[in-house]
């Protein structure tokens, strides 16, 4: 298994219809209440499952693990990486960093974030999101984090011009419910949360799926825990040689939503267009050449 590309629910997941009645009971258990579930003695994750401890080693050495100690090590890899703030992934990149200029490291990296990022990506996945932003009966709210928050807004600009009813949640979360309570059944939370995640915005999608909407998350490799309560995840290869994660194919994959929607919907969004031109002309919002 590699560690870097591949999420030990990944393998899970990948592997799910080729394992036993059994194995697959003890695969739902580490699922359901992942990564914690898997954190615990061999003893504790079978009895949690309703297994015996010899199902858990056949399992993760059917899944590829030398071992449940080989297992369990992945799972705290993925912990820590996720938990991992500015200066741990600074002195991680800084420790192995080549002798290269940092702008061929960089694009090193992000062209390989985008290689497995689309490789993994079901493009039944991005057609089906593309069609539910693209449905004008659904009302359309965005909200991001301390980063994110950035490509939340991008992406409510540029779908504000695209289609009306949309909105773009506050970066202060006590107002939070004011928006819900105005979300119909089959309105659109567009969520985006990276590492470190935000328990708000958990919160967030719960209550807004009481409210019968319908929620898409922009996440990373290892996944937000809103992910779980989504229709449709994103997950995007984050990892970059820098203190920061890198938005560049959350970016890619916004923008390529951007032209689906826009593409679909081109004679609607033509007429939206021609208007909100004239009334950069009429608030002379632009300056003219000359």
């Amino acid at each position: 298994m590699s560690a870097a590309s591949k999420t030990v629910s990944d393998v899970i997941h990948s592997h799910f219809e080729a394992l036993t009645r059994a194995e697959k009971q003890l695969a739902e258990s580490l699922l359901d209440n992942y990564p914690v579930s898997g954190l615990g003695s061999i003893t504790t994750i079978a009895e949690n499952a309703g297994v015996s401890t010899p199902t858990v080693v056949r399992m993760v050495q059917k899944l590829g693990f030398k071992g449940y100690p080989d297992f369990q090590a992945h799972l705290h890899q993925e912990v820590e990486a996720t938990i991992s703030n500015p200066i741990a992934k600074h002195d991680r990149w800084a420790s192995n960093a080549p002798g290269t200029h940092i702008l061929n490291r960089f694009a090193d990296a992000i062209i390989g974030n985008l290689r497995q990022t689309l490789s993994d990506l079901d493009t039944a996945t991005f057609n089906s999101a593309a069609a539910l932003l693209s449905d004008r009966k659904r009302g359309l709210y965005f909200v991001g984090g301390r980063i994110t928050g950035a490509l939340a807004e991008y992406f409510f600009t540029h779908m504000q011009v695209i289609r009306p009813n949309t909105a773009l949640l506050s970066s202060n979360s006590s107002s939070w419910p004011q928006y819900v309570l105005n979300m119909n059944a089959g309105d659109l939370l567009i969520i985006f949360d990276i590492r470190r995640y935000e328990q708000e915005m958990v919160s967030l999608a719960q209550a807004a799926r009481t409210r019968g909407a319908e929620i898409i998350v922009f996440t990373d490799q290892w996944g937000s825990p809103a992910a779980k309560l989504a229709r449709h995840a994103f997950r995007v290869q984050i990892e970059a040689p820098s203190a920061w994660d890198s938005s560049v194919v959350t970016l890619f994959i916004v923008e390529a939503l951007i032209e689906a929607v826009q593409n679909t919907t081109w004679d609607e969004t033509k007429e939206r267009m021609k208007t909100l031109e004239g009334l950069f002309e009429q608030t002379k919002l632009f300056r003219k050449p000359g």
